[in-house]
């Protein structure tokens, strides 16, 4: 084996995966933490995509689902404070 190359089981593999597919952790994150560069993480990826939408893309979509939560409930604490004050004033 190479020196330097990091040797990865199957199972930390499908760890990593399944940790950016359903934590939506950056690649670049899960790849720091592994002590691994991102470009190996996304080439196990793309060799685990079928048909099914794109790790990447149900990872994005999760952060941002998050993100439009919180803007939802930012907005809904701003309504409702705004018509307490209409009613008291």
């Amino acid at each position: 084996m190479p020196k330097g190359k990091p040797s990865v089981s199957k199972e930390v593999k499908e760890q990593i995966i399944k940790r950016i597919k359903e934590e939506g952790i950056p690649v670049a994150q899960a790849a720091q933490e592994h002590g691994l560069q991102p470009r190996t993480i996304y080439g196990w990826i793309s060799r685990k995509v079928t048909s099914q939408p794109s790790i990447l893309e149900v990872s994005r979509l999760r952060r941002e689902n998050q993100a439009l939560k919180e803007l939802i409930g930012q907005i809904t604490l701003e309504m409702s404070m705004a018509k307490k004050k209409a009613d008291n004033g």
